[in-house]
């Protein structure tokens, strides 16, 4: 009997250690394993969740000059648990709050913990508000940081720069296409409030500190960007104009240095802004290009050694029937050199240069040029124009294409071939970003030149260069375009505006020049593209709109980065017995 109540009270003793072990082990697992978990959800009852704000990366120009940055704000946050009374604390925060008493006062009852009041108040009518309430003794708001996408300069690069939307996401420009990097990451603190409003620093919660984005440098030089878009603006509202876009590239590195469009809009007031104005016509616009097109079909058949600059080109006194129909020139001219035909901008000219190319060739050079694809610059929505392959040309496409018809191009593509030509026939990629800073302004990443391909040769560019040069003279297209102390090389551009319903527009045109200086050494390649001027058709022509304008943003802009203009020499005038040599003719 006694060994009975021995083996009942030893199983009994196992049973109550089993027990004791099951309840340790489960404590064990509540305290250690899953301490965090519970911790978490603990202040997640207990506690509020406020959000720590990480500021968004400052866009800067290329001498750090700010273009996008922050203002900090506050937001209005109002605690239920901590409002005695309702109506007094109405009272008292709705006029500083400009919002309706009855309206504040629905807000304000409420047992929740955390109801937001007012976003985006300015932080010094956030100070008087705390001031008042501290006066009153009235508990229930509180205050958390937050910021404001600003832009100190209005609508200057505004197309480039973009905006943000209600959300702050980016929308459009720099902050969509760079978002990745601008954008910080918000964190959050969870926190206990005692009975006075305060802060419990010792019971704070889980914590988590903000991001903040990455700043960005800009190629873009603020100066150079005014100086452009001041004589656009000029020209926009002068012009009457559907619009006007200009391109400025260092050629030789293919940073933008300025890029500007009209219509325009206040990145700080979007919500006035129409459609078109938010257009960056640079990247997102396609244009049948007209004459400043010539350079690629005479460069092609230049570098493949068809012609020499001085062969001459039977241009058909002017008329040029081919393949049931008859081709133009602005002048009657029997024979031109090659040089002459980029000079005097003959359209049978350059189409006779483009049989000896062929479709195939031509189309190479085209492609080889950059048209028919993106630039891969830095910014969102860019097209990539319209280059049909040969298969697809009519019989006649081959007179039309050469002289920038029967495609479509941006006017970033335009000014970036013209940079190939300025820069030795070496096409470099354009890139509008410099370099990503972080917060003291180190560079955590620089954005170097990309060459593309060798388009022509050093020769054929100079070749090239030496007719453009004489474009902007009394001789060619384009004398309005000139600067005074300096040789300007450019070439003009008009084309008929195409209707997108079929064929063209009567009496409609899209004017363009497209130019670079000094000739020998040259600092900028700059782009005017003038849409639909509201002159007489006697006047449309890029040599005597688009050529001016781009003649005044030339003179500034050498004044401003300091060029050193030098006396222009004459070529002495040779007699045709002492030239050497008789050039080839082609008919």
């Amino acid at each position: 009997m006694r060994r009975n109540v021995q083996i009942r009270m030893t199983w009994a003793g196992i049973g109550l250690s089993l027990i004791l072990t099951g309840y340790s082990v489960q404590l064990v697992y509540i305290q250690i394993i899953k301490h965090h978990e519970f911790t978490a959800l603990a202040a997640q009852k207990h506690s509020i969740r406020q959000i720590l704000y990480a500021r968004r990366g400052l866009i800067l120009d290329a001498n750090r000059e700010i273009l996008a940055t922050n203002l900090p704000l506050k937001t209005v946050v109002a605690d239920g648990s901590l409002i005695k009374d309702a109506h007094a604390l109405a009272r008292c925060a709705a006029p500083l709050l400009s919002i309706p008493v009855e309206e504040l006062l629905s807000r304000l009852k409420t047992e929740r913990k955390y109801v937001v009041v007012k976003r985006k108040f300015p932080e010094d009518q956030a100070r008087v508000l705390m001031k008042e309430l501290r006066k009153t003794s009235l508990r229930g708001l509180s205050f958390e940081q937050e910021l404001q996408r600003v832009y100190p300069n209005g609508e200057l690069l505004s197309q480039v720069l973009g905006f943000l939307d209600h959300s702050g996401r980016g929308v459009q420009g720099l902050e969509a296409s760079m978002a990745a990097y601008l954008d910080g990451k918000n964190g959050f603190r969870l926190i206990e409030r005692d009975r006075s409003g305060r802060e419990i620093v010792i019971y704070r919660g889980q914590e988590h500190l903000p991001r903040n984005g990455i700043n960005i440098q800009l190629t873009i030089d603020a100066n150079l960007q005014t100086i452009v878009e001041k004589e656009v603006d000029t020209a926009y509202h002068e012009l009457k104009a559907a619009y006007v876009s200009s391109v400025m590239i260092r050629p030789q590195t293919g940073e933008v240095l300025a890029m500007a469009n009209r219509p325009t809009f206040d990145p700080n007031n979007v919500g006035a802004a129409a459609p078109n104005q938010l257009r960056n016509y640079a990247v997102m616009d396609m244009i049948e290009p007209g004459s400043t097109f010539k350079i690629v079909t005479t460069s092609g058949a230049l570098n493949e050694r068809l012609v020499r600059p001085k062969s001459a080109i039977f241009c058909e006194n002017g008329t040029f029937h081919y393949g049931g129909t008859i081709l133009k020139d602005h002048k009657a001219y029997e024979c031109l050199s090659v040089h002459d035909t980029l000079v005097k901008s003959s359209n049978i000219g350059v189409a006779k240069l483009a049989f000896l190319l062929g479709n195939q060739r031509l189309y190479q050079y085209i492609r080889r040029f950059g048209f028919g694809d993106k630039t891969g610059i830095e910014l969102p929505s860019e097209v990539s124009g319209i280059v049909h392959p040969p298969y697809r040309w009519s019989k006649i496409s081959i007179t039309r294409i050469p002289i920038g018809y029967e495609v479509a191009v941006t006017p970033l593509q335009l000014a970036v071939a013209m940079s190939a030509i300025a820069n030795e026939g070496r096409l470099i990629a354009p890139h509008i970003v410099k370099a990503l800073l972080d917060e003291e302004g180190k560079p955590v990443s620089t954005i170097s030149s990309r060459f593309v391909r060798q388009v022509i040769s050093p020769e054929t560019a100079k070749a090239i260069r030496d007719a453009l040069t004489e474009v902007v003279s009394q001789k060619g297209t384009a004398v309005q375009a000139r600067v005074d102390g300096f040789e300007v090389a450019g070439k003009t551009g008009t084309a008929q505006k195409v209707d997108y319903r079929g064929g063209y527009h009567k009496g409609r045109y899209v004017a363009s020049f497209a130019g670079f200086l000094p000739k020998r050494d040259p600092q900028f390649v700059c782009l005017v593209v003038v849409d639909d001027a509201k002159v007489p058709p006697s006047m449309a022509y890029g040599g005597l709109i688009s050529a001016p304008i781009f003649s005044r943003i030339a003179e500034r802009a050498a004044r401003y980065m300091d060029l050193s203009p030098f006396p222009i020499k004459v070529p002495p005038i040779v007699s045709p017995q002492k030239e050497a040599g008789k050039p080839s003719s082609v008919r």
